[in-house]
Parts: structure tokens; C-alpha cells; sequence
């Protein structure tokens, strides 16, 4: 009875170090998510700086199955290549190492600290992002002080005979080592908690250090599995591509690292005498080694796994171009045609996604608004496309009217590429924050901001009509609706501030939230009166450079 409550009091504690890291992950994915995935995206057909790349995020995020699930994406929609793809994922597992060197030290007396910090940034902070740094802090703070818990826990069972027995019958076999630990980490999606928890046994001498060696590699193989189970589509074996990759390559890994397993311990035990920081140090130099051996022969991987897995032809994927005619580039009006004709697309996306928005103030469904936040990705990927379709054309053939649609369908591209970031960084958090606290705005106040969205969903089909027909009354009218909006801003916080000092409760818990919403419909207004009615009113020379009204000349 007594062993089965250690045992439940050190799931317990392992389920805090688990938690821990999930706060981490969590707060610098709602930070720094979009800014991340950008970074990524960025890694166009280099595979070193997409490798650098895959340590920088997966430092970060602290998880290289969410690394690798982006990089799974970005490759099945074309954004990047296999081999950069793979390059990452190797980068991704370097990455994942770092935080397991730190956590090697004995550290934890500062977990306190961390917990205090971020507690006063997440109870304090104004701003999301303070809020999202305040859930690191904890989540490391937890962290620290699980994996404490965890070695004053075991500790006394160190020399128990029971347990001696059954490691024994356990190191003694590298290979059951491997997997019972890969398993262990696909149950957790984690092998820095994995890896941590093996270092506690190391430190407190329960396991030996050759067979802690042997589940660091068993850590590393399962972190594997959940890309490939996870990530890709069961329609397109090519989707399949870079998780079967990342896994082989893992598999590879392992069989080798077990031939030379007993005189690497060795070796590493004499240049490291502390066992935590020889296994950080094993679980780092195995993830270097892998990067080594597999960094020069990628071009070669990714044919190999592109003839085991080849595409198939889907039309589905909305983030996929349509119309974008690589045989149309050779007639400029045509080519321009078609890629006018691709923008339309994001109009359309981006008409979903403020319906997204409605829904979820409406209905509170989180699920819509998740689903809201993933089509950003869709508007991403177009806005690429068709600048690097525009941009690949021979503008020596371009006559004046050519070069003027270009221009215009480059703004209106990237206008509404912006305003769907604006829905996913803000609009999104902020409509997931209401939910989260179960807040509700006041009748009117919900009337007012489903009103707003009403009106900017019929401005976004305005501009719709002013970028395909060009016509300068309609993008007189769409003009006025900056300044109209301008109003309804000023008109919706006054009437909110009104009810604020009426002392209505539910106002007054909804405060910032109804304002901030506000802020973003007025800013993706303006990205949708610049990108369509600013270039026809240029071009028609109705346009002021500025604002600011002119001093008197005296």
C-alpha cells in the first residue's frame, strides 16, 4: 500500500513537471506564435539557416513535435522545401537539448523566483503578451520545482532491493530500454520531460549510466512518433513525407548509437563526472551527431522519400493556388488576369474569417474561433504566392496600365494579408479571452460590435467590387468609410463609457476587452480602404498626401 502511494505521488509530480512545460510552450506560442511560424516560413531552400532556424524555434516553444508539425504544413502546402523541411527537424532536435542543459545545474532555488515573476506579470500585465510571459515564468518555476520533488521522492528507494531487482533485469537489455522510454514519451508528447525525469534517476543512482544513456535514446525516438501520427494528410502520401523522414532518420540513429553505446558512457562519464549533466550532455551530443551525419546527404533523403511517397494530385487545399498559370507568364495582360483572380481568393478567405469572428462573439464556440485563427495560413500562403508569381514576370514587357495593376494587385494582396493577421494575433485572443473568463458583454454592447462587423463585412465585399472594376465612385464611397468608422469608434466608446459610469457590472468586466475589439475593426477597415481604394483614387489624382491641414503663410 505504501508503494503504491509513492508511486501516485511521484505521477503526481511528474504530471506538475508536464504541466509545467505546457505553460511554457503554451505562453510562447500565444506570444511569439505567428512570429515563429514566419521564421520558418523564411527558411526558403537553405537547409543551414533552416537548420538554425529549427534550434531557434524549438528553444523557444520548447517542443519539437509542435516544430515539426509546422514544418509539416509549410511542406505539404509548398511554402518550403523537403529538405529544408528535414533541416529543420534536426535543427529541432538540437534545439530541444538546450533547456536540458540548463536544467542539469541545480537550479532549483530560484523556482520561487520564477513563479513570483511570472505570477506578478500575469496578474499585472496589461498587455497579452506580458500575460503569455508571466505563464513561462510559472511553467519553469513548476518545472524546477517538479523535477525537485521528483529526486526527494525517489531518493530513499535508491538502494531498495525490490527496485534493484527490476532495474536489473532492465539494463541489462539497451533495446527494452529504447522503446519503454519512446513509449513513455509518446504518452507524454515530451521528451525534455522525459529526458529530466532520467536524469533525476541518474542523480539519485537508481539507474545505471550506460541504460540511462538507453532511454535518452528511446526519448528521442518517441519524440518521432507524434509528428508522424500526427502530422500530414492520410489523402496525400506526400504529407507524409518529412514525418517518415524525421522518424527514419531517428531509427537510424538509435540502431547506431547502440553499437557504441558502452565506450561513448565511458567516455562522456569521464569528461562529465555529474551523472545529470552526462546525460544532458549524451542527449546533446546525440542530436549534433545526427545533425552531422544527415546535414550533407539531405538532397539525396528527400529524393529517396519523395519516389517512396509521391504526390497526389489534390485540389482541396484551399491554401493551394488556383489560377496562378505558369504558361500565362509569357502573356503579361494574362498573367496579371490571373493573379488579379487569385487576390480574389483571399477576399473570400477573409470574408470567412470575420464570420469566424461573429460566430464566436455570438456563440462563444471556441472551436470556431481555432478554426478562424488557422485560416490566417490560407491568406498567408496566397499573399506569397502571388508576389512570387508577379515578381517572376518580365516587366520588360509591361506597358504603363500593366505596371499600375501590378501595383494594384501587390497592395490589395498584402492589405488583406495584414488585416487577417490582425484577426489572428488580436481579434482571435481577444474574443478566446472573453470565452475563457466567461464574460459577456452588455446587450448593447454586443450590438454595437456585431453592427461594426456587419458593416466591415459589406466593406470588404466593396472593396471586392472597387479592385476588380476599378471604378472611382465606388472607391469615393469605400474612402468615406475610413472616416465613417472613425465615427462609429468615437460614437460606440462614448455610449460604452456611459454605461461604465452608470455602474453596470458587466460593462465594467468587459471594459477593455469591448474597446480593444473596437480598435482592430477600425484597424482592418483601413487595410481594406488601402487596399482598394487608395490606388484607383491615386491614379485618378483625388488622393492628399497628407492630412494635416497646411500653415498659414503669413
Amino acid at each position: 500500500m505504501e508503494i503504491s502511494l509513492k508511486l501516485l505521488e511521484i505521477a503526481g509530480m511528474v504530471a506538475l513537471l508536464l504541466w509545467g512545460l505546457h505553460m511554457v510552450q503554451t505562453g510562447i506560442q500565444r506570444a511569439y506564435g505567428p512570429e515563429l511560424r514566419k521564421l520558418l516560413a523564411a527558411t526558403l531552400g537553405n537547409r543551414f539557416k533552416a537548420f538554425i532556424a529549427g534550434i531557434g524555434v524549438t528553444s523557444a516553444l520548447q517542443s519539437s513535435t509542435a516544430t515539426g508539425l509546422m514544418a509539416t504544413t509549410f511542406t505539404s502546402e509548398g511554402l518550403i522545401s523537403l529538405v529544408t523541411a528535414l533541416a529543420i527537424m534536426l535543427g529541432a532536435n538540437v534545439g530541444t537539448t538546450l533547456i536540458v542543459q540548463v536544467m542539469s545545474f541545480d537550479i532549483t532555488q530560484i523556482a520561487p523566483v520564477f513563479v513570483l515573476i511570472g505570477v506578478l506579470m500575469f496578474r499585472q500585465g496589461g498587455v497579452t503578451r506580458t500575460r503569455d510571459l508571466g505563464r513561462v515564468g510559472i511553467g519553469l518555476g513548476l518545472m524546477l520545482l517538479s523535477l525537485h520533488l521528483v529526486h526527494g521522492a525517489i531518493l530513499p528507494y535508491a538502494n531498495a532491493p525490490e527496485l534493484r531487482a527490476v532495474l536489473g533485469a532492465i539494463t541489462v537489455a539497451p533495446v527494452l530500454n529504447v522503446l519503454l522510454a519512446a513509449f513513455l514519451t509518446w504518452l507524454a508528447h515530451s521528451s525534455v520531460a522525459t529526458v529530466l525525469i532520467i536524469m533525476s534517476f541518474a542523480t539519485a543512482g537508481i539507474v545505471p549510466l550506460e541504460a540511462c544513456m538507453a532511454l535518452v535514446l528511446g526519448a528521442n525516438l518517441g519524440t518521432a512518433v507524434n509528428p508522424w501520427l500526427e502530422g500530414g494528410s492520410t489523402s496525400d502520401p506526400a504529407s507524409r513525407r518529412l514525418p517518415l523522414g524525421n522518424l527514419l532518420g531517428r531509427v537510424a540513429g538509435c540502431v547506431m548509437a547502440l553499437a557504441v553505446l558502452e565506450p561513448v558512457t565511458g567516455y562522456i562519464s569521464l569528461l562529465v563526472p555529474d551523472p545529470a549533466q552526462a546525460v544532458a550532455a549524451f542527449h546533446l551530443v546525440f542530436n549534433l551527431g545526427m545533425a552531422l551525419l544527415f546535414l550533407p546527404i539531405l538532397p539525396v533523403y528527400a529524393r529517396l522519400l519523395c519516389r517512396w511517397l509521391p504526390v497526389r494530385n489534390d485540389d482541396s487545399n484551399p491554401a493551394k493556388p488556383v489560377y496562378l498559370d505558369a504558361d500565362a507568364r509569357t502573356s503579361p495582360p494574362i498573367a496579371i488576369a490571373v493573379a488579379a483572380r487569385e487576390a480574389m481568393r483571399m477576399s473570400d478567405t477573409l470574408q470567412q474569417m470575420l464570420g469566424g469572428v461573429e460566430d464566436a462573439l455570438q456563440n462563444g464556440d471556441r472551436k470556431r474561433a481555432a478554426q478562424t485563427r488557422q485560416m490566417d495560413d490560407i491568406l498567408d500562403h496566397l499573399n506569397t504566392a502571388i508576389k512570387e508569381y508577379l515578381t517572376s514576370l518580365d516587366v520588360r514587357k509591361f506597358d504603363e496600365r500593366d505596371h499600375r495593376r501590378m501595383r494594384e494587385i501587390l497592395t490589395f494582396a498584402t492589405n488583406l494579408e495584414q488585416a487577417g493577421d490582425v484577426i489572428e494575433r488580436d481579434l482571435v485572443n481577444l474574443t478566446n479571452k472573453r470565452i475563457k473568463r466567461g464574460l459577456s458583454f452588455s446587450p448593447d454592447g454586443q450590438r454595437e460590435l456585431l453592427d461594426m462587423l456587419e458593416r466591415l463585412s459589406n466593406n470588404l465585399r466593396s472593396a471586392t467590387a472597387v479592385f476588380m472594376n476599378e471604378d472611382p465612385r465606388m472607391a469615393r464611397k469605400l474612402a468615406k468609410e475610413k472616416e465613417a468608422f472613425r465615427y462609429l469608434e468615437e460614437r460606440t466608446i462614448s455610449a460604452h463609457f456611459e454605461r461604465l459610469q452608470a455602474g453596470r457590472q458587466d460593462s465594467t468586466e468587459t471594459s477593455s476587452l469591448h474597446l480593444d475589439i473596437v480598435r482592430d475593426l477600425k484597424q482592418i477597415n483601413a487595410h481594406l480602404v488601402a487596399a482598394a481604394a487608395y490606388p484607383v483614387l491615386k491614379d485618378q489624382g483625388e488622393l492628399l498626401t497628407s492630412r494635416l491641414k497646411l500653415p498659414k503663410h503669413s
